[in-house]
């Protein structure tokens, strides 16, 4: 790992320090390191699981943001097999920030949607940082009546900051599109499982995430707003973010408590970034179990249990 979080500083140089003696071991063979190099790790592992024991809110938003945080793409190469992708809105283009096709889950037929961030700048400017326009959810749409027609599970994997705000996107219609993909998802007759697997912002995320089940990893965030875009409309001031982001309640163990999110898939710990292979797998094995649990359920009670959820969002926590 080469990107350290602002409240990782520490860590980073206790690793940065055992990575020097190791690197001066192999220039010198003579040179004996071991005791000092095991002895900042075990330094470092400590730490590591001090800062990670009671993250806030805040920090969650920044590793949920994390540049190597295993993202869209990752998740459909290592999880899914005979992915065929599946392009363009039929109307206006494709949007490389939605992702989407045909594949095999666990030799399952399945729909798999997902918003793809990109993991350098190249790729990045080509996925618009994951911010969908309205023909990324007009494909969508497309696709899950697919799904819906030959009676295919979908599964969304959310990593969004929220829809793309820009002049052509609102010329093109982005709320109805938002819309039209939420309602889509209320319409179907097949099981939609969403895991957020980093950032879920807006409506750009409940779009694809009105779901049957939804996921969320430990450290993955969910919320109408960011927090900067919160503390610059309530305090029009957007250092004010540590603060929006504890209002908002924005984590997968607040939304847990409110009803928004159903399971909580735990991390390796110091984030998914971290252990990238064990963080999928654990979210492959969370689908499989879900799956197979609403294998039995008749297409017209997987309709109506999703609606109903979605009316009584926030009961639960207003109960309280």
């Amino acid at each position: 790992m080469t990107h350290y979080l602002e409240f990782e500083k520490p860590l980073a140089e206790i690793e940065g320090k055992a990575e020097e003696l190791r690197a001066m071991a192999r220039e010198n063979n003579e040179m004996d390191v071991g005791k000092e190099a095991a002895a900042l790790d075990r330094k470092a592992s400590e730490l590591l699981a001090s800062l990670y024991q009671s993250l806030t809110p805040w920090r969650k938003c920044q590793v949920a943001r994390h540049p190597e945080r295993p993202h869209c793409k990752d998740y459909i190469e290592a999880l899914f097999t005979e992915y065929t992708p599946l392009a363009g809105d039929r109307n206006f283009a494709d949007d490389h920030a939605v992702m989407g096709g045909i594949a095999r889950f666990n030799g399952r037929p399945v729909m798999v949607i997902g918003h793809e961030k990109g993991n350098d700048t190249k790729t990045r400017i080509e996925r618009n940082f994951g911010m969908a326009r309205p023909e990324g959810y007009r494909k969508a749409i497309r696709l899950m009546d697919m799904a819906d027609r030959f009676g295919l599970p979908i599964i969304s994997l959310v990593d969004t900051p929220g829809a793309y705000p820009g002049k052509g996107a609102e010329e093109r219609g982005q709320s109805e599109a938002i819309a039209r993909s939420t309602q889509k998802c209320l319409q179907v007759k097949v099981p939609v499982i969403t895991v957020i697997i980093g950032e879920g912002g807006s409506g750009g995320a409940v779009a694809f995430a009105t779901a049957n089940r939804v996921l969320m990893l430990e450290h993955s965030i969910y919320s109408v707003i960011s927090p900067e875009g919160c503390a610059s409309i309530l305090w029009k001031d957007s250092d004010k973010m540590r603060e929006a982001a504890e209002a908002l309640r924005l984590t997968a163990q607040d939304l847990t408590q409110l009803g928004v999110c159903d399971t909580v898939v735990a991390e390796p710990l110091g984030g998914a970034h971290r252990d990238p292979d064990a963080a999928i797998k654990s979210v492959g094995q969370t689908i499989a179990k879900i799956l197979d649990g609403m294998a039995k359920t008749s297409p017209e009670r997987l309709r109506d249990e999703r609606r109903e959820k979605f009316l009584a969002i926030g009961s639960k926590g207003l109960a309280a």
